[in-house]
């Protein structure tokens, strides 16, 4: 089994099991911040896909693709989403590129 392949996701319930309280907290925390409200389940999940780009997580960008993609996102929505994210992830570079500037 390599390091990211999704049947690790498997393990979660094992995981949880030796942390029974902080699992179920997780899991209610999860549940309440991804719900609808007033920002849409959709658009939330579409947050999500771009945090998880940004973060590399491909566990992450597999779930909430789905996630978002159920929620009623496009391919279209999606791949803005990913420009979205890959111009915050440029913008930090250059923003803190500014650090190597005398003046």
């Amino acid at each position: 089994m390599s390091m990211y392949d999704m049947a690790n996701m498997k393990k979660l319930k094992s995981l949880g099991a030796k942390a029974p309280d902080t699992w179920k907290s997780y899991l209610a925390f999860d549940e309440a911040a991804r719900a609808d409200g007033a920002i849409p389940k959709k658009y939330k999940e579409l947050m999500a896909v771009a945090v998880a780009l940004t973060t590399q997580c491909p566990y992450c960008i597999e779930i909430h693709k789905g996630e978002a993609l159920k929620a009623g996102a496009t391919e279209v929505e999606l791949a803005e989403t990913a420009f979205v994210a890959a111009d915050l992830r440029a913008g930090g570079t250059i923003t803190h590129a500014t650090h190597l500037m005398s003046e």
